[in-house]
């Protein structure tokens, strides 16, 4: 049986894959900041495990709960702060908030799929990092969050040419229903746009056709 790891897997495009890997068979660990909605959502599908993943010492137990369900097949690095919202401009987004968003955004991902790496060797399993159109793309008032997934595109970009053995894909899902768009659009409706269990199966389908490393477009 397949092992995964998903980080920010309490709402959003997290949980819904959760709910999708777990329907396929998948053990999983799950993890997510908030402890309550993490065990009320995720909890029935697999390992839970709340905490921060800028700490190196959660991302350590993450791996260790992989070790203990068999190894490690897939890392999604799903989990991300918008920033500030209201979305400023560059010329005034608080450098403290900005170091945060890649903090969470660039570093932190970087650093778990360090730590997975060895696992995902053993497996010739597949690394997938959340991206955006915000990282190819010029939006205004995306300054902060594109150019943290312009970092971490490239980042996956590298590790993907570095590892031949393991496939490592920077995915764009598109426009989503959730809570962080949201937050990107404050008083908005945004119900137009489609929910995150639309793009699980494209995900899925990833995952079985195994294409060559490098940036993909699931929508």
């Amino acid at each position: 049986m397949s092992v995964a790891i998903i980080t920010g897997a309490s709402r959003g495009l997290g949980l819904a894959l959760a709910r999708g890997l777990n329907d396929a068979g998948w053990k999983l660990v799950l993890t997510a900041r908030g402890a309550q909605a993490l065990h009320d959502a995720a909890g029935p599908l697999g390992v839970t495990i709340p905490g921060d993943v800028a700490d190196p010492a959660h991302r350590e137990r993450l791996i260790g709960a992989a070790r203990d369900l068999g190894g490690l097949d897939l890392l999604v690095n799903n989990a991300g702060t918008l920033g500030v919202s209201p979305l400023p401009s560059m010329a005034e987004y608080p450098v403290g908030a900005l170091r945060e968003v890649y903090e969470i955004n660039v570093l932190a991902p970087i650093a778990l799929a360090q730590l997975a790496l060895p696992l995902l060797r053993q497996s010739e399993g597949a690394l997938l990092s959340l991206s955006s159109d915000a990282a190819v793309e010029a939006y205004e008032g995306w300054g902060g969050y594109g150019s943290a997934k312009a970092a971490l595109d490239q980042a996956m970009r590298v590790m993907g040419a570095e590892e031949p053995g393991v496939r490592i894909w920077a995915a764009d899902p598109g426009d989503m229903r959730t809570q962080m768009y949201q937050e990107a659009f404050p008083g908005e409706d945004i119900s137009d746009r489609p929910l995150p269990e639309t793009v699980v199966p494209a995900i899925l389908a990833l995952l079985t056709g195994r294409p060559s490393s490098g940036r993909i477009r699931l929508a």
